[in-house]
């Protein structure tokens, strides 16, 4: 009898033994990721996420080695504005990036009116950005120094580019997606280029009350690599509208990156509102690798209801996405909340 429950036990060993990891260690997630926080973005460095979204008058930084467990992650106010500046109010859609060794925050701010909106950077040499200190680079813009949001940092063929958010003007009306050529991570170098403006219906839903009747937008402009083809993932229409959508403009390789006729648009939108899954005006993404570099991902904001507008009720959201055969993101329908979603892969972690 002894004899049979030890061969017993020393086969239950055996076969607990020779099921693969992943099968033990399946581990999901739900969206939303929080339950508020415009504009996601994150960066990825050393085997950790640095997640940040908008906070209104402040800088939160959060890190964590898996994006879908940043319920509980380490999160810090790493930077607050003084007051009476130009940058003090309304800190918009900032983005952390490593470049030539040291960290950079970008983002976007006010001093109370939306006209004076512009873009300004933050520098720190600590290896870890939780720690440090944030030093204020100043404004960072192009000659000609108009309204602009949504700043994002775009490496490629080894040169630093800039792709912003901005009006042509100095009235608002429309909003057009511009990249410049930068001298550092600091600096714009030379003069900015439009690439593209919002011409289809789609680009086009959002009526204001008052002076403006009408706002036609594409903004938050994000570089996504994939086998040597390039593409700018951006929204478009009014956030304060269900509509609210990405588009695609996919560069052809043929001609300089600051031309326009460089860039073929979309016709219709690459990621829109899902209102069978309970997904409205879902938009300002970001892409992150899975930590074993594997999967592509999309991190996006987006509402719960129709009429949710942009207030306080969008909230992060991450799921995979694919590719397709001409080399194009595929990035399917909006999930639903609540429905578990396998955490981005992670080989290393799964043999710890």
């Amino acid at each position: 009898m002894q004899r049979s429950l030890i061969r017993f036990f020393i086969l239950f060993f055996i076969l607990v033994k020779s099921i693969p990891a992943q099968s033990q260690a399946e581990r999901t997630f739900t969206n939303p990721l929080l339950p508020y926080g415009a504009d996601p973005f994150s960066f990825y460095k050393d085997g950790y996420y640095y997640y940040m979204h908008t906070a209104g008058g402040k800088l939160v930084l959060w890190k964590t080695k898996d994006l879908t467990e940043l319920a509980g992650a380490e999160k810090k106010t790493i930077y607050t504005p003084p007051a009476g500046q130009a940058w003090s109010k309304e800190l918009w859609a900032p983005e952390i990036h490593f470049l030539k060794g040291k960290w950079y925050i970008y983002f976007a701010a006010d001093d109370g009116n939306n006209n004076n909106h512009r873009m300004y950077v933050l520098q720190n040499s600590s290896p870890d950005p939780m720690e440090g200190s944030w030093v204020f680079k100043g404004k960072i813009a192009d000659p000609s120094d108009k309204w602009a949001i949504d700043g994002s940092i775009l490496e490629y063929k080894h040169k630093l580019y800039m792709v912003w958010a901005g009006w042509e003007g100095d009235v608002n009306g429309r909003q057009d997606i511009y990249i410049a050529r930068m001298k550092n991570p600091w600096k714009i170098k030379g003069k900015r280029a439009r690439i593209s403006s919002p011409v289809y219906s789609w680009e086009r839903n959002g009526t204001l009350q008052g002076d403006v009747k009408s706002v036609h937008v594409n903004e938050g402009p994000q570089p996504l690599i994939h086998n040597d083809k390039l593409f700018l993932v951006y929204s478009a229409s009014g956030c304060w509208t269900d509509f609210y959508a990405l588009g695609m403009l996919t560069f052809t390789g043929r001609k300089n990156l600051l031309d326009s006729a460089a860039w073929t648009k979309s016709l219709q939108p690459v990621f829109k509102q899902s209102p069978e899954n309970g997904v409205y005006a879902p938009g300002h993404n970001s892409f992150f690798k899975s930590p074993d570099g594997t999967e592509d991902w999309i991190l996006y904001h987006a509402n719960p209801h129709p009429g949710d507008g942009c207030g306080g009720k969008r909230s992060p959201r991450a799921q995979k996405f694919t590719w397709n055969a001409d080399g194009s993101p595929n990035f399917g329908d909006p999930v639903k909340s609540g429905v578990p979603l396998a955490v981005p892969s992670d080989n290393k972690r799964l043999k710890e």
